[in-house]
């Protein structure tokens, strides 16, 4: 995309990350109250975050559910839907590590039912 278009393509991103954050998923509510405003080891998380790339004169953006600037590490909640979409979560986490991220999965049951373990393994990848 040409930079006359970036504008554009961040209006874009900012309206798609406003609508996801007006229809969170109840999993994306019980992790963000456990993250939100520093409550989780004292490191800022973002909800809906976008990141910007351009590998092939195209440029485009991810959404990611939730990013540590801090540790530049995403969180990603999937659902069922994921089981569909495995062959683009993976391009998607390939490009993610070209910007030098740190993504981490975990399915909606781990969030719901194993909340303590999802916490202590992304404490783990602090700092790695």
């Amino acid at each position: 995309m040409s930079l006359n278009h970036k504008k554009e393509l961040v209006e874009i991103a900012k309206n798609m990350c406003r609508e996801l954050r007006n229809n969170t998923t109840e999993t994306e509510k019980l992790f963000w109250e456990t993250a939100r405003n520093k409550k989780f080891e004292n490191k800022k998380f973002y909800r809906q975050f976008p990141f910007f790339y351009d590998l092939t004169g195209r440029e485009s953006f991810f959404i990611a559910d939730f990013y540590c600037y801090e540790e530049r590490l995403i969180i990603e909640l999937v659902g069922k839907i994921h089981q569909y979409k495995l062959v683009a979560d993976k391009k998607r986490t390939e490009i993610l590590n070209l910007l030098d991220l740190k993504i981490i999965r975990f399915n909606n049951d781990e969030i719901k039912y194993k909340v303590d373990e999802v916490l202590m393994k992304i404490k783990n990848e602090f700092s790695k």
